[in-house]
């Protein structure tokens, strides 16, 4: 069934709105923050409120801190959202984003920081991928898989804008000040584009769940050996996506490699500009081919990028080969917990495997920083790691694909 034309058209005005607020929610909280890595970590040791063998997990801890929360935060979203429309949640989250912000430029204690990105990973839960998804499915019936990688772009495109939006703040004005310019993007973008354009999901999906009740209940879906394997997969791939998008920038500043923050957040800017190709085409591909498909194509490509960094030691080639496999990946998790588990309780399904996804996460970063402390701040065996990790995920993706699903 589609929309009425007025509904068809603002279907898409919904899809804009949505994708900025992932490009401010994910591009702040997720792909820009690692710049600030370097300059609060040399603040915190030069105040002995770190000590500087402990500087590597001090930052893994606040990342993880971050990730952790967002992945609680969105399975609690997804219940939450049978109840409460989705732009209430969505006005929560960004108002927890921009707190978040505020306080961290003003922390002057670890315990400081760890609570502001409390907030910030909180927001996620809210204002970030989980309830997105949510909104923007609710809207297209029809060219779901293609709304779904366009709205997913968000996030890589915030993750190429604003490591170099915040690079050059943190040089004009240091870090705490480059904190409160960049929360500007919350209270001045992302607050009003919520209050002015989106419409409640229960209104606008309503149609669509009355006529895709099919799948299954979050109690009959963790009842499969799919939802496990699946668990499992999004787990690992999010392990890698947290190392790569955390981390990658202190490995590419540790003395082996020994590059500025400057040419460091370009590179990272690569990964996420690369991603932004990936989704876009993992989202049109799923549309003309079987999702899991294009699913084992994505993971087998940052299965072979973790080779290349091995093997030829090239930084810029490996996130050439990762951002493009990433990209694709992180769209298709999204689409296949609809494939595979049916749209009747899509929402905290949706939520539940977040979480799992953030918990990999978690233990990817604590796994790295650990390693990188062990080996006076070299990240070279950490990174070596991800080859064992995506060959899993490779391996889990294809059990996947020789299973039915439910569309």
């Amino acid at each position: 069934m589609n929309a009425p034309p007025s509904e068809s058209n603002y279907r898409w005005i919904i899809l804009v709105i949505a994708t900025i607020g992932l490009i401010i929610s994910n591009g702040l909280s997720i792909g820009g923050i690692p710049v600030f890595s370097r300059p609060v970590q040399t603040e915190f040791i030069g105040a002995s409120l770190v000590a500087a063998d402990n500087a590597q997990s001090f930052i893994a801890n606040a990342s993880v801190i971050t990730f952790l929360m967002s992945g609680v935060s969105s399975m609690v979203g997804g219940w939450a959202l049978r109840w409460i429309p989705i732009k209430t949640a969505m006005l929560v989250g960004a108002v927890m984003l921009g707190a978040g912000f505020v306080l961290h430029s003003y922390a002057a204690s670890v315990g400081a920081v760890y609570f502001s990105r409390f907030l910030m990973g909180t927001s996620l839960g809210f204002g970030g991928v989980t309830p997105s998804v949510v909104l923007v499915s609710n809207w297209f019936e029809d060219r779901r898989g293609t709304a779904l990688g366009i709205l997913l772009t968000g996030t890589s495109i915030g993750g190429f804008v604003m490591p170099i939006v915040f690079a050059r703040a943190i040089d004009a004005y240091g870090w705490r000040t480059a904190m409160l310019i960049v929360s500007g993007f919350v209270w001045l973008v992302m607050l009003p584009c919520i209050l002015i354009f989106i419409r409640d999901s229960k209104t606008a999906g309503a149609a669509d769940v009355e006529v895709e009740p099919d799948g299954m209940l979050l109690s009959e879906a963790i009842a499969t050996s799919r939802f496990w394997i699946f668990a499992i997969a999004a787990a690992l791939i999010f392990y890698t996506i947290f190392v790569t998008t955390q981390q990658f920038i202190l490995y590419l500043q540790s003395p082996s490699i020994g590059l500025s923050l400057g040419v460091a957040a370009w590179l990272q800017s690569i990964l996420f500009a690369l991603s932004v190709s990936g989704k876009t085409a993992a989202g049109l591909l799923s549309d003309r081919f079987p999702a899991k498909r294009v699913m084992l194509w994505s993971t087998s490509l940052m299965f072979v990028s973790t080779l290349v960094l091995w093997l030829a030691g090239t930084p810029l080639l490996f996130l050439l080969l990762y951002g493009l496999g990433y990209g694709g990946s992180f769209v298709l998790l999204q689409r296949l917990v609809s494939d595979y588990f049916g749209r009747r309780d899509y929402a905290r399904i949706l939520g539940t495997i977040t979480l799992i996804e953030i918990l990999g996460g978690v233990i990817g970063g604590r796994v790295t920083g650990y390693l990188a402390d062990r080996n006076g701040g070299d990240y070279s065996t950490a990174f070596y790691l991800l080859i064992l990790v995506t060959a899993v995920v490779t391996v889990c993706v294809f059990a996947l694909g020789r299973q039915r699903s439910m569309s």
